[in-house]
């Protein structure tokens, strides 16, 4: 049952994650720091690189979900456990969105000129995306 929950609870999670800042970020820090989410950076992605833009989408917002979706199926009876290794893999594919996340700030940091801080919502991100591999590992040994 707790499985089931914890599972259930990502489906709120997720979306607030996405829309929570995920960093500040600015020239210098006399101009003040801009927050970037998942959702705003999606959008400038959208203006200069649409190639970018669909991966990006798909590894922060589609896999994710679909995996907390295939999830509850398979928590409920709708879906057969066979189904649990191509779940998984959409679950480490949406790990790869964080480590992308990860290295833009270490390189940016790097740069000097520009101050970047992490946000709330990328530690909530990050923990979702683990919650949800926890969960998925304690589903298949069930």
């Amino acid at each position: 049952m707790f499985l089931r929950l914890a599972n259930l609870s990502l489906l709120v999670l997720f979306p607030i994650a996405w829309f929570a800042p995920l960093l500040r970020a600015g020239i210098l820090p006399i101009f003040g720091l801009s927050e970037i989410s998942v959702i705003s950076g999606l959008q400038a992605l959208w203006d200069t690189d649409v190639a970018l833009a669909l991966l990006v989408t798909f590894l922060a917002i589609f896999a994710p979900y679909m995996k907390t979706i295939g999830i509850a199926l398979i928590q409920f009876g709708y879906l057969r456990r066979k189904t649990l290794p191509v779940l998984e893999i959409l679950g480490k594919l949406a790990m790869a969105d964080v480590f992308l996340i990860a290295l833009y700030v270490v390189i940016v940091k790097g740069a000097g000129y520009v101050k970047v801080e992490t946000g709330w919502g990328l530690y909530l991100f990050t923990g979702c995306i683990l919650a949800s591999i926890a969960i998925s590992h304690l589903t298949r040994k069930r």
